[in-house]
């Protein structure tokens, strides 16, 4: 993927809107921090539910998934986005959307509550 395609991706999200967090660009929903991308090393910066859940997936494909001291202690997964499954990162992305959307917008799309939580 490309950072333009992640950006069309993120901001189809209900609420999804452009800001910045410690100085960086960001992607946000209401408001609440969604991930960003560090410039870097092309990587999306993603809560992906767990600590165990992120070294699993450092562990089983670390060509996609890497982390840096940075996030060691969060359960922050560093995403290459020319190697991410681009339905992969479709429905990582809509599972942290339903943690950090606020009620009201749950409310109002509901079509996004039935959404498959990620493997």
């Amino acid at each position: 993927m490309t950072a333009d395609e992640v950006d069309a991706l993120i901001m189809a999200l209900p609420g999804a809107e452009h800001g910045t967090a410690y100085g960086h660009p960001c992607w946000r929903i209401a408001g609440k921090f969604l991930t960003r991308l560090r410039a870097e090393d092309d990587s999306l910066a993603l809560d992906v539910g767990s600590i165990e859940r992120r070294d699993m997936l450092v562990e089983v494909d670390p060509e996609v998934f890497h982390i840096t001291d940075h996030y060691r202690a969060y359960a922050y997964a560093l995403i290459r986005i020319e190697r991410v499954d681009p339905d992969w990162l479709k429905t990582e992305l809509a599972s942290r959307w339903r943690k950090v959307a606020p009620a009201k917008l749950k409310k109002a799309h509901p079509e996004m509550a039935g959404a498959a939580e990620p493997t």
